[in-house]
Order: structure tokens, then sequence, then C-alpha cells
């Protein structure tokens, strides 16, 4: 089993800027000190809380100050951009990080960013995404002249291409044939486990939903292998969860019981923006009153894994039972609201929780 971290990132709106690009420049530094395999940065453009417009600018200031840890964008959301800079920036960023790059792809899910790039239906957002990262694998597998066109794009180098310069032709990555594609699974019975079995990609299942929902993942991203003629192997399953290693039980409780506390602020945004108008009309109301309209006290009783070590080692057990096997557990951000506790938190889920944890999964497989 190896660990993770995933990050949109998303911080207090309030909190200054750099402050928060430290905080998470930090947090991955740490693990990569720790021992995690993988930190996924988010991309957003038009919102306080998610502000990091750019992953791979983001981790380029990593590369050189980190040895073994790799680097993924969770994710690119491919429709608002154009797809020879995706191509070009992604191959740029493997060669820099000589091949520590994992390549995750999205349709865009920050309902700002849709209506400022004027691509409102998720329908076509991912139709789109699915366009566009077909015209990226090709550019890093073809050599010019390159040709492409649908209904949004129209892409072509032809007569301006001379190979005894260069000229004409795409940057391949270091990666061969390209760095792992991967995708994110947000509810139930995802299209998106479909699309990933289906070509090989990797599935990432989403901290914010319920395990149960997590659950319906890993079949559909079977199935559509088998039909596919591929192996189904859950070692390149990423689990997502939002996960707490605490000193004691009381602390826990103290912090999962507070209306304005780490993970109700976290679940209140995210569940904000499926309902914008209703929460715009109430834009002033306490925290209690928003928490009671958006159902954040059941999403807080029931999604996040917070306690001690014994607590959460007891809770991932039941998570492997529930889910069956995977292979990376990735852990979702918080804001560092106490930033000693969340190292704390982080020191203790690789050093007390996931020697047990692995343990145990090892244990299962090889009775399987």
């Amino acid at each position: 089993m190896k660990l993770g971290l995933f990050s949109m990132p998303l911080h207090r709106p309030e909190k200054p800027f750099l402050q928060t690009l430290e905080e998470d420049r930090e947090a991955i530094l740490l693990a990569d000190r720790l021992g995690y395999s993988e930190a996924w940065i988010g991309e957003h453009f038009t919102s306080k809380v998610e502000q990091i417009a750019s992953p791979l600018i983001f981790l380029a200031t990593l590369i050189h100050e980190t040895r073994s840890i790799r680097f993924g964008t969770g994710v690119i959301n491919i429709p608002h951009h154009h797809p020879v800079t995706v191509a070009s920036h992604v191959a740029l960023f493997d060669q820099l990080s000589e091949g520590r790059f994992l390549f995750g792809i999205g349709p865009g899910g920050l309902v700002s960013d849709a209506e400022m790039y004027g691509h409102h239906d998720p329908a076509e957002r991912q139709r789109m995404m699915l366009a566009a990262i077909d015209i990226v694998l090709e550019l890093w597998r073809g050599e010019p002249p390159y040709r492409f066109e649908n209904e949004w794009w129209d892409i072509a180098i032809d007569e301006a291409v001379y190979p005894r310069h260069g000229v004409g032709l795409i940057s391949k990555p270091y990666q061969d044939p390209h760095p792992p594609v991967a995708m994110a699974m947000v509810s139930a019975n995802s299209g998106s486990a479909g699309v990933c079995g289906g070509r090989g990609w990797i599935p990432i299942s989403a901290n914010f939903i319920p395990s149960r929902d997590v659950a319906t993942h890993w079949p559909l991203y079977a199935e559509a292998a088998e039909q596919a003629g591929r192996p189904a192997d859950p070692s390149v399953w990423r689990v997502a969860r939002n996960l707490l290693v605490t000193e004691s039980e009381g602390q826990a409780r103290d912090i999962l019981s507070d209306p304005d506390g780490l993970f109700h602020f976290y679940f209140r945004y995210l569940r904000s923006l499926r309902r914008l108008p209703e929460v715009k009309a109430i834009a002033d109301a306490p925290a209690e009153e928003l928490n009671e309209l958006l159902d954040v006290e059941e999403a807080v009783a029931e999604i996040p894994i917070c306690g001690t070590a014994d607590t959460v080692l007891d809770r991932l057990v039941a998570l492997r039972e529930e889910i069956g096997p995977f292979g990376t557990l990735l852990i979702g951000m918080h804001d560092w609201e106490d930033p000693e506790l969340c190292r704390a938190s982080m020191r203790r889920l690789a050093e007390d929780v996931l020697p047990a944890f692995s343990q145990h999964c090892g244990a299962l497989d090889g009775r399987a």
C-alpha cells in the first residue's frame, strides 16, 4: 500500500494567497521526506478558496527540492485549454521532472470556471476533454504534418515544417510513450471509471464522496478493462479520503463537532457550489444555518476518517473490506488552520498507521 496527497488545494478565502502557497509547498516537501509516493494538485481559475491556476507551474517549484515523490495534476481541466498548449506544457514538465509526472485530466467542475470560459454544458465538456486528450496523445505519438479537426478545434501544421532545424515538431515527454493518464471519479457509478478501464488510465476515487459510492468504481473499471482486453490490476487504483490522525479521541471529537472547523468548512464550500442561488440568498447566515441547508453535518459524520492512529487504522481496515483491494491511499488535504496538527497527522499516518495497514492488506492479498 502506497500513500499520497490529493490537494485541490482548498483554503479559507481570507487567508493570504502567498501563505496558502507556502503551506501547500510545505505539505509536499514533508510528504516527500516521509516517503509519500505522490502528490496531486488541482487547477482552478476563479475561486479564492482554490487558487492554483496552474498546477504545473506550482509543482515545478518543487522538482529540485524533493527526492522521489511523483507529481500529479489533479486535474488539468482540458476544455479550458488548447490541446497543443497542454501537450507542450506537460511534455516540458515531464522532462524537467525526469519522468516524475502523472497526467490527471478532467472536464472542469468549478461552475465559475465553466461560466468564465463559456463551457456551460457538463456533457459537452466531457466530450471536449476526450477529444482533446486524443489530440494530445497523437501529437506525442506522431510527427508532422499534423491535422486535427473537430467541432472545437482546427489544428494543423503542414507547410511550416523543417525537421533539420526542428521547426514544426512538438516536444515529447520524458516517459515513453507518455506520462500515465488519470481521471477522478466523483460520484457513484461514475462513467469515468469505465473510461479509465477501457483506456488503461489511472482511476482516482474522490475523497468527498461516501465509501459506498467509492465501492461502485472498481467493478465498472474492471468490466471496461475486460471488454477492452486490458488487465484490471487494482494496484493502479487510487482511493482518496478526508483523513486526520489526532493525538486523542477527544481532539477528534472537538474537530468533528466544530460547525466551522476544517471538515465543516470543506464540505460547506463544496456543497455550496451545487446550490449557489440558495446560498447567495443567505450569504450572511451563520455557519450553522448553512450547514443545515447543505446537509454538512451528515457529510462530516459519514465521510471523514478522524481519530487516533488505532481508530484510523480500524476505519481503513473497514474501508478495505467494503471496497476491495486498491494500491494507493490519497489523503485529501485541508486548510492548515493548525499547522502542527496537520504535520503531526501526516507523520502519524506514515509511521504509525500505514505499516500496519499495508501488512493487513498484504495478508488479505496473500489469501486471495
